[in-house]
């Protein structure tokens, strides 16, 4: 798995995604503390049906750092009260998108272009310039690059994950 580096200042909102999302009565939003554990659990629940090549606990610490950033850095993308979905920032180190993922049964529809989107313009709302896909699993590669022109880093495997207890 590589990092992917995404050019911030190209990233425009999709006013129209959005809507259309909101036809079907989804919405994303900024997690509040409150929401926390729901969002660790909604990780925990999904993890193996949905992203069963990814490490579910590495995801739920990353996604409780985002928590703890003020404001939290992780969105989700909710149906009728239900978590379908969530992206988190700046989780593992600053400037870092990921870790992120959408239900099997919503994906195809725009919601994971939606959080992607979202994280990298709040991003770009902060500061940065650039943001870095952490460790895209090669699954997602073509997603990225095809959604915010997200292009590979050469030689950024293991990158700063070299730095895991197992790394």
């Amino acid at each position: 798995m590589a990092d992917m580096l995404v050019k911030l200042y190209h990233i425009t909102p999709d006013h129209a995604l959005i809507a259309r999302l909101a036809q079907q009565q989804i919405t994303i939003k900024r997690v509040l503390a409150p929401d926390a554990l729901r969002v660790i659990r909604f990780i925990e629940t999904s993890a193996e049906a949905h992203w069963p090549q990814e490490a579910k606990e590495r995801w739920m610490a990353e996604c409780a750092a985002s928590m703890s950033n003020h404001p939290p850095t992780c969105f989700v993308a909710v149906q009728q009260r239900t978590i379908i979905g969530f992206a988190c920032y700046n989780a593992t180190a600053n400037g870092y998108v990921g870790p992120m993922g959408v239900l099997r049964e919503a994906q195809g529809n725009g919601v994971g272009k939606a959080l992607l989107i979202t994280s990298l313009l709040a991003m770009w709302d902060e500061g940065y310039g650039y943001a870095i896909i952490g460790w895209a699993a090669r699954s997602a590669m073509e997603f990225y690059a095809k959604t915010v022109q997200a292009q590979v880093i050469e030689d950024s495997s293991p990158g700063i994950y070299r730095r895991l207890i197992d790394g």
